[in-house]
């Protein structure tokens, strides 16, 4: 078995989406509708930021792996491909984040 990527992640969450609600929590929470699966990532979010405060490594880890697996069912909700995401953080590989920040500011 080869490393697992984020595109296998993503192919994952295709099959589950397309499954029935009732047995699938990845149709579940797009059956909701996007605030639903909106409101698990933010969740999510907010669990990983407070285990990096911690220094909690073993739940950081954890917290991370439910944010990558929401932010997916998020885009997926959105009919945004995790391609158009990598291609957007290469596209601003070209300059440096603060550069890039400032840019959204105008």
């Amino acid at each position: 078995m080869g490393k697992f990527t984020l595109e296998d992640l993503e192919a994952i969450v295709a099959v589950r989406a397309a499954a029935s609600p009732d047995v699938s929590y990845t149709a579940k929470l797009l059956a909701d509708g996007p605030m639903k699966a909106a409101k698990k990532l933010g969740e999510e979010g907010v669990e990983a930021a407070l285990a990096a405060v911690a220094r909690d490594r073993e739940n950081l880890t954890g917290e991370a792996a439910d944010v990558l697996y929401h932010l997916l069912v998020v885009l997926r909700g959105a009919d945004i491909p995790l391609s158009a995401v990598m291609e957007e953080l290469q596209r601003r590989t070209g300059q440096s984040g603060l550069q890039e920040k400032a840019s959204r500011q105008t």
